[in-house]
């Protein structure tokens, strides 16, 4: 801070370690200077020298807001700083409560098509909230990770391969793009890319190109050399191996002639012998305890009886190379799940990995599909596409595959599963999600209208069932969002603030709120516009009547209503009484109307900062603040406490509840314990 000091006041030595308010050295022009008070009467007492210093501590100083490089316009004092940051329109905060909604099983669909053809669907609360979810649901799913199979081919795609692939290639290409497509991982072709192909495909905007790129580099080019590296260090073992076993063979030749002939004659001995005991000396007991006793039998045998059998000479006392467990080439693999992995090529298993093969059943490779149910595939039925698309997405979520994906038994056995589907509205773009699919279909519900907030996955950020409120509030405001939007209304709609017919899971589509805020009369609703819950005060009948006949009058080309030709600082007064809700809604009444609520943004408003991205002429791209966004956010009037509505009883409505079929019974049924009851009876009767 010394060096940041006017040159007029100068540096002393005194004045930067003196801190005593009672000061009594002589001032002289090169050791000290006076002392003197605060400007700002924040009651500090310094030298002179320190004053441009002591500007960034007083606590009198007006200074701009901590968030002006959020867009707060405010100065202050810096006293109230701590105190402006509880209202301070950039002190936003965006409410991140989640829930779970499930999609609707096949047997509660009675309720769920009635409830779909209600037209107004604002005063059913567990409704409203569930079609909210619903739309962002379909908007979340993407057709092409659900049915990759389904798209459209990519005609920029098409391009860019038939650029570097000659007329003998397109083939396997196609093939090869085709594999890409449904597995959902690359394939490394037997053929390189040149350097030229890969940069028409690394400058190509396709984004499906430049994700296949990617993903070939990313896979192999880290494995390349070292797979080179250990192909060279093969071949040179090989060539070393073969030298050895051309010096060799004539010795090896006569070798297992001797062999063989040992052999067929101890088993002639054998045979004549007659040996069928399991003694680890005699000849052939591995053999006959492979074809007697099942595999577990057999690896116990070996344990307990493995050192008499090496020295026996039954069993080797090394297991030779070429039987154990070797890759014989090193192969990149990309393993995304358990289930995606695949058995390397290379791979040579143990005996004692394999079952047994006198127990092991017969297999018969056969496929079975709709062409064995002897109907043309025109006669088949199409499938729904909500249906069918939330089903593979819930067996997804929850197994954490598609419906009959093919999965690996042990490394070595796969079960394959293949599930065609018939669409009507296939194939699909390839950015399409299934909002886009039924945007021209009518709409129902598809989804649970009860939320559960304790969801069955632990991980939450991946699930596409997972639902955020999202919406963004000043620091001060959030406390009455959360408390009375998800503490009092949306945790009480399944029974308790909302209540629905008990004949609902027949049918019914009944509801009534059984709550209000104390003290006012006001009715919930679902605000589609917002995606939230407001108030809507009732206004008596009497007011509506009296405004519709008040007639406007005309002020020279303009048309203003009652309201509207009252001073404007009596709407400033009215306008201040209203909520944030209220008052966003009014802003879009009229040009008056939003003049008027523009002057209470600084006080009940919040800004935020508008964010764009720049592409350069280079290729490269920026983030930066295009400008700033002032408004009100979708808070109502707080309640801090709910009173019963004057609503009838639930068993009002069921005397009229269509849904509520009595079954009279006039004839008399004996009651399963009347029986014994009236034995019992006799018996007291009899002791008496």
């Amino acid at each position: 801070m010394v060096k940041n000091r006017k040159m007029a006041v100068g540096h002393h030595e005194h004045c930067d370690k003196c801190y005593s308010v009672h000061c009594q050295v002589p001032v002289q022009t090169s050791v000290s200077c006076m002392v003197i008070k605060c400007r700002k009467n924040c009651g500090a007492t310094l030298h002179m020298c320190k004053q441009e210093e002591h500007q960034l501590l007083c606590p009198n100083e007006t200074v701009p807001c901590l968030n002006v490089n959020y867009g707060c316009p405010l100065t202050m004092l810096r006293h109230r700083l701590a105190k402006h940051l509880e209202v301070c329109p950039a002190s936003v905060v965006c409410c991140s409560q989640e829930w779970n909604r499930w999609p609707v099983s096949e047997a509660d669909l009675t309720f769920y098509r009635n409830v779909s053809d209600i037209p107004q669907t604002e005063l059913q609360l567990d409704v409203a909230m569930a079609l909210r979810d619903q739309e962002l649901l379909f908007r979340s799913i993407k057709m092409k990770s659900i049915f990759p199979e389904l798209m459209m081919e990519d005609p920029s795609l098409q391009d860019i391969t038939a650029g570097f692939n000659c007329p003998e290639e397109e083939a396997a290409c196609s093939l090869d793009c085709g594999e890409f497509r449904e597995n959902g991982c690359a394939r490394m072709e037997e053929k390189e890319l040149s350097q030229e192909e890969r940069d028409v495909l690394a400058k190509s905007r396709d984004v499906e190109s430049i994700q296949n790129y990617s993903s070939w580099e990313k896979i192999f080019t880290k494995e390349m050399e070292g797979c080179k590296q250990t192909v060279k260090n093969l071949s040179k073992k090989q060539e070393k191996g073969k030298e050895k076993e051309e010096q060799e063979s004539s010795n090896c030749q006569g070798e297992r002639r001797d062999s063989h002939l040992k052999q067929e004659n101890a088993v002639a001995a054998t045979s004549m012998d007659g040996a069928t005991g399991l003694a680890p000396w005699q000849d052939g007991v591995l053999e006959r305890l492979g074809k007697e006793v099942n595999i577990a039998e057999y690896n116990m045998y070996l344990v307990h009886n493995g050192a008499m059998l090496i020295n026996f000479g039954q069993l080797a006392a090394c297991t030779p190379r070429e039987k154990d467990f070797v890759y014989g080439n090193l192969e990149p693999i990309e393993v995304k799940t358990i289930r995606s992995f695949n058995v390397p090529t290379s791979y040579r298993a143990k005996r004692s990995h394999l079952k047994d093969p006198t127990h092991q059943a017969k297999t018969v490779h056969q496929s079975v599909d709709t062409a064995d149910l002897g109907v043309p595939v025109e006669d088949l039925p199409k499938s729904d596409e909500v249906s069918t698309t939330l089903l593979c997405s819930l067996e997804k979520e929850l197994k954490g595959h598609l419906i009959s994906e093919s999965t690996a038994i042990d490394g070595f056995y796969v079960d394959i599963g293949t599930q065609t589907y018939n669409f009507c509205s296939a194939p699909f773009k390839t950015d399409a999600s299934l909002a886009d699919v039924i945007a021209d279909k009518p709409h129902g519900l598809y989804v649970h209208v009860e939320a559960e907030s304790v969801t069955r996955r632990h991980n939450k950020t991946s699930s596409a069932f997972s639902y955020m409120c999202g919406h963004f509030f000043r620091r001060d405001e959030y406390r009455s969002h959360f408390r009375n939007v998800h503490s009092d209304i949306q945790a009480s709609l399944s029974g308790w603030l909302q209540q629905r017919c008990p004949l609902a899971y027949l049918g019914c589509t009944f509801a009534q709120t059984r709550f209000q805020p104390a003290g006012h009369q006001a009715t919930i609703k679902f605000c589609q516009d917002v995606s939230t819950f407001v108030l809507q005060p009732q206004v008596a009948s009497s007011l509506c009547e009296g405004g519709k006949t008040l007639s406007p009058q005309r002020n020279g080309a303009h048309n203003l209503d009652p309201l509207s030709r009252l001073p404007l600082e009596i709407l400033q007064h009215i306008a201040g009484y209203l909520d944030s809700f209220t008052l966003s809604q009014l802003s879009q009444v009229s040009h008056l109307m939003r003049e008027v609520c523009a002057t209470l943004l600084q006080e009940r408003g919040m800004v935020s900062l508008k964010w764009e991205k720049k592409t350069y002429s280079h290729g490269g791209s920026s983030w930066r603040c295009r400008k700033k966004v002032w408004e009100f956010s979708s808070l109502f009037s707080s309640v801090d406490r709910w009173s019963f509505s004057n609503i009838p009883s639930m068993s009002d409505h069921l005397k009229t509840c269509s849904f509520y079929q009595r079954e009279e019974r006039t004839e008399p049924v004996v009651l399963a314990c009347l029986g014994e009851v009236r034995d019992k009876h006799g018996e007291v009767k009899h002791k008496r």
